[in-house]
């Protein structure tokens, strides 16, 4: 593990692996930088990859009070620990993150999305973003991280049932320490407006990108990377086919090794 500092002083926690260009991942909601060694592993022969706990997670700080700005100041800290500029990868809320990075000029000299999950303004989910960012500030401030647990995760699709039972399996007192962050998630994804795109700072980040989804995924998710593909300057879009929010990293890191090596 190594330790760098953000700009507020905030210690984040890193994992350094390989040899070789600089690559950071960017983990999405309840991630730590555990979540990216598998994928660190199989780039590691080409790349130098970085996977870092996002503040509030696993060793890594958590100054109050959280900003999104102050997320970013994390992702440069890490990026100038890489040797002053990276390529990036980020997936599903870290990929926003990426994207809100890029925008604001750091130096991320390729930049691959996993599935950035904005919503549309054309059905109901920006009702249902601002409604969960609400109960979710609810639950975190009555100290119920359960329950906000339960709230992401059927948020996200999973059966009611199955969140019962993970309720009761050794791994939930580990995502309940994370359950905290899932405020920060929220704010990157700017649920309380909605979360929608913002077509606008898309529009800004003029560097190489590749913005993926799976095959598998649910129809909104699709095309909303498609959409984010088309908005990007210099985009392209791929999907990789069977695969699902949770890609397998074996299917990943070959197309990432090509987008990096192009």
């Amino acid at each position: 593990m190594e330790t760098v500092y953000s700009k507020d002083g905030t210690r984040i926690a890193c994992d350094r692996t390989g040899a070789g260009p600089a690559l950071v991942h960017v983990g999405g909601a309840l991630n730590d930088r555990g979540s990216g060694a598998a994928l660190a592993g199989l780039l590691a022969e080409r790349h130098t990859v970085l996977t870092y706990d996002r503040r509030g997670r696993g060793d890594s700080g958590d100054t109050q009070p959280y900003s999104v700005d102050r997320e970013i100041e994390d992702l440069a800290a890490v990026i100038d620990a890489a040797g002053g500029s990276a390529a990036v990868y980020g997936m599903s809320s870290g990929a926003v993150l990426a994207l809100r990075g890029a925008a604001r000029g750091l130096p991320i000299t390729r930049l691959a999305l996993y599935e950035p999950p904005f919503h549309s303004g054309h059905d109901d989910r920006l009702t249902r973003a601002r409604a969960y960012h609400t109960e979710l500030t609810v639950l975190l401030a009555d100290g119920r991280r359960g329950d906000a647990l339960a709230l992401f995760m059927t948020g996200v699709g999973m059966p009611e049932e199955m969140v019962r039972q993970m309720r009761g399996a050794p791994m939930w007192p580990a995502l309940e320490a994370l359950a905290p962050t899932l405020a920060y998630d929220s704010a990157v994804m700017d649920d309380a407006a909605g979360g929608a795109m913002p077509e606008a700072l898309i529009e800004r980040v003029t560097v190489p990108a590749l913005v993926l989804d799976g095959g598998a995924s649910p129809a909104w998710m699709r095309d909303t990377a498609r959409r984010v593909a088309a908005l990007l300057p210099a985009g392209t879009h791929r999907t990789l086919e069977g695969q699902t929010h949770d890609v397998a990293p074996e299917v990943l890191a070959p197309v990432l090794a090509g987008f990096l090596a192009a």
